[in-house]
């Protein structure tokens, strides 16, 4: 993979477009583009890519590049450098990075270390099977990844000593709601006691899982804002109580952006076609072609705030200058077969 933490970070090359950012202003808070190997971009992920770089150069943010490759089992041969090269070829560019998470794991062990002396954390070997015939009412996570954790299975809390990091351990979830106020989603009350119960902090890989390792390199990096997917306020919750358990700063700015979902209303992946970056790359569509899809989706330009705007190309220049988190739809943006034709020149 490109780029490591290891040596001293340097501004990313200029966007392969030929957009420039406009001048620096100093420095007034940090965001992070942080996308996974675990897949191709696609045009849901960089719309968020879009609006959050956008408000950063806004705004006067720094922008750090990181590599979330902890789910190594779901890691892509070459998906790294795929991601850097669509980030460039749609004008995005940052300011330190890229760092790759997998190659500083010793912060993250630190904090689960941390975790287990203070008795928020407990070895867990239950396999889901054991967890769901254990729940009275199983319910699942978006997309069915996630099993509410009984209480009932929880053990004795007491200080333990880190000792078994080929284990999964379990954060001991507080029966409290956790509330903040999202910029675009508005004042949120989440209580993951209820909805997910004690979670996975430290994967059986020997690995923190993301909900730690993204708390503790985003206070390690400085971050003070993050605009990401709205499929992750439940994770924001989460995130906010490790934030008070570990004892690190204030929690970051939060604004979650609706999804871009297929007509069926379900998030945009395989089941919608094919809806790399990369297939529009190879096809030969610009990357102008493609930024007016994702200005269009964010309200630039339409006849009233929250809707769509007119199709049309874009530079990434015309939407540092037009975007505003006021046009973009409240609801969640649907890919159309119209949409998909007219990227393809229709």
């Amino acid at each position: 993979m490109p780029g490591s933490s290891d040596a001293p970070p340097k501004p990313a090359p200029g966007p392969e477009s030929g957009a420039q950012s406009p001048p620096r202003r100093a420095p007034t808070g940090i965001t992070r583009l942080a996308p996974s190997p675990t897949g191709a971009l696609h045009l849901g992920n960089l719309r968020t890519f879009v609006v959050n770089w956008a408000l950063a150069r806004q705004r006067g943010w720094r922008v750090v590049l990181r590599i979330e490759d902890l789910d190594t089992p779901r890691n892509k041969p070459g998906a790294t450098d795929e991601a850097l090269r669509v980030l460039r070829w749609a004008g995005l560019d940052w300011d330190e990075g890229p760092f790759v998470q997998s190659r500083e794991p010793r912060p993250h062990r630190e904090a689960m270390e941390r975790l287990a002396r203070s008795g928020l954390a407990y070895p867990c070997a239950l396999t889901r099977g054991q967890i769901e015939a254990a729940a009275s009412a199983p319910q699942e996570g978006a997309e069915g990844h996630e099993v509410v954790f009984p209480a009932s299975l929880r053990p004795p809390l007491e200080p333990r000593a880190f000792d078994d990091p080929s284990t999964s351990w379990r954060f001991v979830v507080p029966e409290r709601a956790v509330g903040f106020v999202d910029e675009f989603a508005g004042p949120q009350s989440r209580c993951p006691a209820r909805t997910i119960g004690d979670f996975v902090v430290w994967t059986a890989r020997g690995q923190a899982s993301y909900q730690l390792a993204v708390v503790v390199d985003d206070a390690r990096q400085g971050v003070t804002h993050i605009v990401r997917g709205d499929d992750l306020l439940d994770s924001a919750a989460r995130q906010v109580l490790l934030i008070e358990a570990l004892g690190l700063a204030p929690p970051p700015a939060y604004c979650h952006l609706p999804l871009v979902v297929g007509a069926d209303g379900r998030r945009l992946a395989k089941r919608h076609g094919d809806t790399r970056l990369t297939r529009y790359m190879d096809m030969g569509v610009r990357a102008e072609r493609v930024l007016g899809l994702l200005g269009a989706w964010c309200g630039v330009e339409a006849p009233r705030s929250g809707e769509r705007g007119p199709r049309r190309e874009r530079s990434i220049t015309d939407l540092l200058a037009a975007l505003a988190l006021s046009s973009i739809p409240r609801g969640a943006i649907v890919f159309t077969a119209e949409d998909e034709q007219w990227l393809l020149g229709g």
